[in-house]
């Protein structure tokens, strides 16, 4: 867990890391625009302040005699370097004395000189500046422009430590974020943790742990399919240990009957003719009985691997339908039960594995009569509907328990009745089912009898 504790919390932080630096670069841009818009706004108020001085009452004379004779008297108001440049881009006068030769080719002058307000900011002499220009007029005619100067290092240095608050705010916040990410992270970690310590202690064989579920989320809906996996293993457990307890015992019955009548017919007092034909006779059958038990365990084993391949072929559905009605009616006689099978005359063929059907079909009749009383009745009925086949077969047997019903197609499920066998035929008759791509419906009421209903399509058995 600490590998997604650390993961989790590294995640956090990089997202508050990246927020909180996307934060302080706005808003130390937004200082740094605020304090530059500041002072150029001062500027600008300071230059238009004397400009509108020169055009009032020193345009009467030309600005070279005002640089000589009225040097400061329209711009003493102001702190900044001041220089006055000629309308030829010369400049006549610097108030720090430092007069470049030839045109001066800066961007805010030329502006002032197209009578707009130029605004520059650089680096003069070595050092950073910013520069606002302003036209001067005599008689409504430029005739030079006015320039005032002044050093950002002041402005930087108060931008710089504004710049150091915000950083020291946002690496308080990064810190203590950091240590609620840390307990998010743990209201994850910790649930998941229990989960796993019990799903470890599950895969040891303690079936009885159980999570303990904290908050409605993926983690809680986690903790509930723990819990219902280990239910269903413990029923299945126990329906599997039913079911071997169950095939043992059906197992035992012919072979103690078999070892019973073997040790009874080496005894030369019981070789009499009717009594060996008794014995043989009985032996025989219940070897059968046995062989049929031993080939469903097997089938059973096949269909849970995934072993079992449909052999597909074409089926005349006329045919079968005749011959399980030959097949199952001495039985129906015999018993006592009406026993009927009806059809379509134009009943078409089914493509899928010919004995894999009869099993089904023999399988749930088989049930059927298992479970049908003496004067009752059984029917058999197949319809043609929408491409497909619909096979029902109903009973007046002694019907299935609702809540039993939802668990007679499980595997290892043994009903209540002491009619009923090993639990492993109705399981047998889903896999066959479904390898064919069909559906198998079971709905019964006790006392009143069972419907099974088989739908499977035409051509859409699986080749398994």
């Amino acid at each position: 867990m600490k590998g997604i504790r650390a993961r989790l919390t590294a995640n956090f932080m990089v997202v508050i890391i990246i927020t909180v630096t996307i934060l302080e670069v706005l808003l130390i841009y937004t200082v740094r625009q605020n304090y530059y818009g500041s002072l150029e706004g001062s500027l600008t108020n300071q230059i238009k302040i004397s400009a509108v001085l020169y055009a009032k009452y020193f345009s009467d004379t030309s600005l070279q005699e005002n640089v000589l004779y009225n040097v400061d008297a329209f711009w003493n108001q102001s702190n900044a370097e001041v220089e006055i440049v000629d309308k030829d881009g010369h400049i006549v006068m610097d108030s720090l004395g430092v007069i470049p030769a030839g045109n001066v080719d800066v961007n805010d002058i030329q502006d002032a000189l197209n009578g707009k307000t130029g605004r520059w900011i650089g680096t003069l002499n070595g050092q950073k500046v910013m520069a606002v220009a302003y036209p001067l007029t005599a008689n409504n005619q430029i005739v030079g422009a006015l320039r005032f100067i002044t050093s950002l290092s002041a402005v930087d240095q108060d931008i710089q430590n504004t710049a150091y608050i915000f950083i020291s705010i946002g690496l308080v916040v990064v810190f203590i974020v950091g240590f609620i990410s840390i307990f998010l992270a743990n209201t994850i970690i910790v649930p998941l943790k229990e989960v796993t310590e019990v799903a470890q202690e599950m895969a040891t064989g303690n079936f009885k742990a159980r999570s303990q579920k904290t908050h409605d989320d993926e983690i809680g809906k986690l903790s509930d399919t723990l819990n219902y996996m280990a239910d269903e293993i413990v029923k299945k457990e126990q329906l599997k240990n039913d079911f071997i307890s169950s095939v043992s015992h059906e197992l035992r019955t012919p072979l103690t009957s078999i070892m019973g009548w073997a040790i009874t017919l080496q005894n030369e007092k019981f070789q009499q003719k009717e009594m060996l034909n008794d014995g043989l006779g009985i032996i025989a059958k219940e070897s059968e009985r046995l062989t049929h038990m031993v080939e469903e365990l097997l089938d059973f084993s096949k269909f849970v691997s995934g072993r079992i391949k449909l052999q597909n072929e074409e089926i005349n559905m006329v045919n079968l339908m005749e011959y399980i009605h030959k097949q199952l009616t001495p039985r129906a006689v015999r018993e006592n039960v009406n026993f009927t099978v009806q059809y379509p005359e134009n009943l078409p063929s089914l493509i899928t594995d010919s004995n894999r059907l009869k099993q089904l079909f023999i399988n749930i009749l088989d049930n059927a009569f298992n479970f049908t009383s003496a004067g009752g009745w059984i029917t058999f009925n197949v319809e043609i509907l929408n491409e497909g086949f619909i096979f029902t077969i109903k009973d007046t047997g002694c019907g299935i328990a609702d809540e039993e019903l939802p668990m007679v197609k499980e595997k290892f499920y043994k009903g209540k009745s002491s009619r009923s066998k090993n639990g492993i035929g109705l399981s047998i008759c889903e896999e066959i089912v479904n390898l064919m791509g069909g559906k198998l419906e079971i709905t019964s009421e006790v006392n009143q009898g069972t419907v099974v209903v088989i739908n499977l399509i035409k051509g859409a058995s699986s080749c398994g």
